[in-house]
């Protein structure tokens, strides 16, 4: 199974995704995703939950390839709403939720980490938003939450990518470490979350959610608006065409050097 749940005695509940190649997800595993995270966190028996992933990297963001193989809009809303149910299940989820990141973390692999309570990271770990380039918009509400003001806009206007160990710097990750420690180090963090009063921990966990100074999911939904008004205006098409039949941005240089000119 794509999605799968796993629990240990002692209440910690693993959510791990499986989607090769890359973990690009199509619109309904967003959904899918938001519901095993949702159910984990309403049984009163979870402590804590682990999301995790199998393959390459942690996530690759929307399956882009869906996107333009459907005719009409369906896909891309389904898509920003599986995108919006998804972020909002880490953030909403009544425990803790612990990140755990391997290889690469990208689009709406920022919206599921930048949402969670705990980041764990691979030493090779690397997060991102390519979302210029993909004429989108979306997710600087949680690369916010990750790194500081002025390094966000650096990071969303060039598409460029932050390391673990940068991060680990910030502040947001937790921990680096090897691949094969991995689910060593969240399950560490995890068994010492269990061991505390899971009626707390949930108080703890709604409370600190009553105090963040940003509205994580109203904030998305603005940026969300943007990416409706680039595609209504074809500007997304292109830049996904581009990146379906070629794997990479789409080459505007030409049209920048002549003031926007065809």
């Amino acid at each position: 199974m794509p999605i799968t749940t796993t629990r240990t005695e002692n209440g910690i509940v693993t959510v791990t995704v499986d989607y090769p190649p890359v973990n690009a997800l199509p619109s309904a595993a967003w959904f899918e995703l938001a519901d095993a995270i949702t159910a984990a966190g309403q049984d009163m028996s979870t402590h804590v939950v682990i999301l995790r992933a199998q393959g390459r990297g942690f996530n690759a963001g929307v399956d882009i390839k869906e996107m333009q193989a459907t005719e009409g809009f369906d896909a891309l809303i389904g898509a920003n709403r599986g995108c919006a149910a998804a972020f909002s299940a880490v953030y909403d989820c009544a425990v803790p939720v612990i990140a755990a990141v391997n290889g690469f973390c990208v689009g709406g692999g920022i919206g599921l980490v930048g949402n969670a309570d705990v980041i764990v990271a691979t030493d090779d770990a690397v997060f991102g938003l390519p979302e210029v380039d993909r004429g989108a918009l979306g997710a600087a509400t949680h690369l916010a939450r990750l790194v500081p003001q002025h390094m966000m806009r650096t990071l969303y206007y060039t598409a460029q990518n932050v390391t673990a160990q940068q991060l680990e710097h910030f502040g947001s990750v937790y921990r680096v470490v090897g691949r094969d420690e991995l689910l060593g180090a969240a399950m560490e963090v995890a068994e010492k979350i269990a061991t505390k009063d899971t009626r707390v921990i949930r108080a703890a966990k709604e409370a600190i959610n009553h105090i963040d100074p940003i509205d994580v999911k109203s904030s998305y939904r603005l940026e969300q608006g943007f990416t409706f008004e680039l595609n209504l205006a074809g500007v997304a098409d292109e830049h996904r065409d581009a990146f379906v039949s070629t794997g990479k941005a789409l080459d505007t240089a030409a049209s920048n050097t002549n003031g926007g000119q065809a």
